[in-house]
């Protein structure tokens, strides 16, 4: 039955992996508690359950796909579909992460040594997310061949986020490129333009297309050398650096959204509107209208 539902699905592999995942969670919940003919006050139990231990969006991934469930065996006339307006979890659009600010961002690139190979590997990667935006996923999947000419700028050609291509790309500013390029020229071998434009340098997989996970690591490290050390500085905050750095700087906010790649401009206002709370002075005229 599982293989007839994942046809159905007909998602991306990562997002079949999730799905089954909650759906077999879902099962064990029903067989723990001698479920045999759930009802919708189950989905509704089933989701409270998760609450204490997972993140409100995990909770609504999580029950995305009980709902998408049983829409299949209600379509299959297996079971009828009492997932029906079960509501998910109250998800915040706020930002869970910081950004880092122009200082911090000499910071951390300055505390990056750049005389070895991990240095300028490190150093192009960071300075190429801070710029451009770019998302974990997207530098891993970044091969030499991407960087190339547009126009008179060159580009680095990405497979964005829900794309099976590569069509969007960045520009690369001189000092990102000089740094990409000075790092390509510290590996030893290249016999390929279509290697990966970041390698591991790990004895067990050298040479081999760095995970995000690896990625995602070094950016963390990197932050905690140079001081920057807090659970709400990921490699993602380098990603609202770049949005945050851009509108503060004269970038307008459809620019920030072609910047981003973002789909959907609300999600762009989220950097704006948070900088326009900054720009408010009221508590200041306050305070200074009681200690005048």
């Amino acid at each position: 039955m599982f293989k007839h539902w994942i046809a159905y699905i007909d998602a991306k592999p990562a997002t079949v992996e999730t799905y089954t995942k909650a759906v077999r969670q879902f099962l064990k919940f029903l067989l723990q508690n001698n479920i045999e003919h759930p009802q919708r006050q189950d989905i509704i139990n089933y989701r409270e359950s998760l609450r204490p231990n997972h993140k409100p969006t995990t909770v609504q991934n999580y029950v995305t796909a009980v709902k998408l469930f049983f829409e299949w065996t209600e379509q299959e006339q297996i079971y009828p579909n009492i997932a029906d307006r079960v509501k998910g979890a109250k998800i915040d659009n706020n930002h869970k992460k910081d950004y880092l600010t122009s200082a911090q961002v000499v910071r951390l690139l300055n505390c990056i040594d750049r005389t070895t190979d991990n240095g300028k590997r490190d150093y192009a990667i960071l300075l190429l997310m801070i710029t451009s935006g770019l998302r974990t996923i997207e530098v891993s999947r970044a091969d030499i061949c991407d960087m190339r000419v547009v126009a008179d700028f060159t580009v680095l050609y990405i497979q964005g986020k829900g794309h099976d291509e590569k069509t969007d790309y960045v520009k690369l500013a001189t000092p990102v490129e000089a740094a990409i390029r000075d790092y390509l020229q510290s590996r030893t071998v290249i016999s390929s333009t279509k290697e990966p434009l970041f390698c591991s340098l790990a004895n067990r997989n050298i040479g081999q297309r760095m995970t995000t996970r690896s990625i995602s690591r070094i950016c963390k490290q990197r932050l905690i050398d140079a001081g920057l050390n807090s659970d709400r500085l990921t490699a993602h905050s380098l990603r609202h650096t770049t949005a945050t750095l851009n509108l503060l700087n004269g970038g307008t906010v459809e620019e920030t959204q072609q910047l981003l790649r973002h789909s959907n401009i609300n999600t762009t206002l989220i950097y704006s509107h948070a900088l326009e709370r900054v720009d408010n002075d009221s508590e200041e005229r306050v305070a200074q209208a009681i200690f005048k």
